[in-house]
């Protein structure tokens, strides 16, 4: 009852009596729902001391009370909310049952779901491995952040985001991604979707054309969306994104922006390729459209050379380069951050100030000292060599327990795989009987534009260690021998054939995929 007691406020310097104000007082937590039935109310004494009245205040009131049907007395055995009377009534008991009298604006963004998972679920998504957070470090770095700058730290601080962080960071992005950057040209956010839709905001008014790619990431989508942007889909193939459809839409209407992720395509996993890059940088220019970079997995490149991103290059101007840390720590401690040009990067800011003045500088500051101290590169290449061992145990795993049903190439960096499946199976079923069996995977329609099925499937590897992969993939092999067996004979997949990003391990339909790669239309 000491929650209940301290909202409590009666005005002797008011007309209305003591007794009534308390009477008042305490229905209105009752129809509220606050106070529920059967709950206790503190006794006459202990009351009247609380509030500093005399005991007969208390006394008075809570019989105004009971004469209304409210409250219901017991001797020797106290005060109590009386159970409602048979007659609902008119008053909401609850928020979730309180139903507006206002109308709520027509909206046509749908929610982001996710399945409920039984615990035990092996989940093959492309999330980093929690459990290998240098959790201990964190801690002392986030203890010596708030002890030692308490108050800067806690108050008010830069919209942009903490200094510390915006240093370690302009200069990760210098060496690494080969950004001219200072850390006046970055901007923290909380997340890689409150970097889009602050860049969304600043850069698109309703009605405006923004390009992305045929299969992309669903919140990403809804971020542009929900700026009023009109959303045109180009292709992605072997390359990225087409470049050649891209041309021919510009000559049919003016873009606002095109949305890419060119490193590791989410949620594909290609590398856009060099002359894609280079062309996208110069139509860019020309048409004077911006390019929004979504440098997606950045520090999980495991064969051939790094790639630099389209930001790095001469067409920089006309670039918003957005990154995260997520997958580099955790879901939890997603920081994430955007890079532009000085025009663009004062409205950020601005608006940034307006949504969100805060930010969380306590975390920050943690995040930096890894930083500081070479903890977090440390930690970014023992990921880097554990998730590339995961990612190989997963193909072999796929290789040796599904065999010619599934088909895919081993990735250059990311987090996942992205595998056709063959055409005879039914994805939808297949990825329902999985549930049933213990494993979760996606397959590729919600990354659909159009939200059509497809062949495809994208397989995380980051989130489990190579015993839990084969034991997911042993539970899928379990889960398509059902669907095998629920099959009549001779009747053709639920999911129609679609031409789509083909990737495949080796072998003779490798090398024709490599000549002659089909794409999402």
């Amino acid at each position: 009852m000491r929650c209940w007691e301290l909202t409590i406020e009666i005005d002797p310097a008011r007309e209305q009596p003591l007794f009534l104000q308390l009477a008042g007082a305490v229905a209105e937590d009752i129809r509220r729902g606050r106070l529920k039935p059967g709950d206790a109310l503190p006794g006459s004494r202990e009351l009247a001391a609380f509030l500093n009245v005399n005991r007969n205040t208390v006394v008075a009131a809570y019989g105004e009370l009971a004469a209304e049907g409210l409250v219901t007395s017991r001797i020797g055995g106290g005060t109590f909310v009386a159970e409602p009377p048979p007659v609902s009534s008119p008053v909401p008991r609850t928020l979730a049952s309180a139903t507006p009298t206002y109308a709520l604006p027509s909206s046509t963004i749908p929610a982001l779901s996710r399945p409920a998972l039984a615990p035990g679920t092996l989940q093959l998504r492309s999330s980093p491995d929690v459990r290998l957070l240098p959790a201990r470090e964190l801690a002392r770095a986030f203890r010596r952040a708030i002890g030692l700058q308490g108050r800067s730290v806690l108050t008010y601080t830069d919209p942009r985001g903490h200094l510390r962080l915006r240093i370690q960071l302009a200069a990760m992005l210098q060496r690494t991604r080969g950004l001219p950057t200072t850390p006046d040209d970055v901007l923290i956010t909380r997340s890689i979707e409150q970097g889009l839709d602050l860049v969304a905001r600043t850069l698109i008014a309703p009605g405006d054309a923004v390009v992305i790619e045929a299969l992309s990431y669903p919140p990403a989508r809804r971020v542009m969306e929900l700026a009023g942007a009109r959303l045109l889909p180009v292709p992605v193939d072997h390359d990225g994104l087409d470049v050649d459809a891209l041309e021919t839409l510009l000559k049919r209407e003016p873009l606002r922006a095109v949305l890419l992720t060119p490193h590791h395509q989410f949620p594909t996993t290609v590398v856009m390729s060099p002359a894609r890059r280079a062309r996208l940088a110069a139509l860019a220019m020309q048409h004077r459209f911006a390019i929004i970079e979504d440098d997606y997995d950045h520090e999980f490149h495991y064969d051939g050379k790094p790639v630099l991103p389209i930001a790095a290059g001469v067409a920089r101007a006309n670039v918003v380069y957005v990154g995260s840390l997520a997958n580099i720590l955790a879901p939890g401690l997603c920081t994430a951050f955007i890079s532009a040009p000085l025009a663009v990067m004062q409205r950020l800011v601005a608006l940034r100030a307006t949504s969100d003045a805060q930010g969380d500088a306590a975390v920050e500051c943690a995040i930096a000292e890894l930083f500081e101290d070479g903890e977090l590169l440390r930690h970014v290449r023992r990921m880097r060599r554990l998730y590339q061992t995961r990612r190989d145990a997963l193909t072999t795993a796929l290789v040796r327990r599904l065999g010619s049903a599934v088909d895919f190439r081993v990735p250059e960096g990311g987090l996942a795989l992205w595998v056709r499946v063959d055409e005879d199976i039914d994805i939808e079923a297949w990825s329902q009987n999985a549930l049933q069996e213990g494993v979760w995977f996606s397959p590729a329609k919600p990354f659909d534009f159009l939200n059509r099925e497809q062949p495809y499937m994208r397989l995380g590897f980051s989130y489990h260690d190579p015993g839990e992969l084969d034991e997911a993939v042993q539970r899928m092999a379990r889960a398509l021998s059902r669907v095998r067996a629920a099959r009549p004979a001779g009747q053709a997949s639920l999911a129609a054939p679609h031409r789509g990003v083909y990737l495949h391990a080796g072998g003779a339909r490798s090398a024709q995929a490599r000549r002659s790669p089909h794409r999402v239309r």
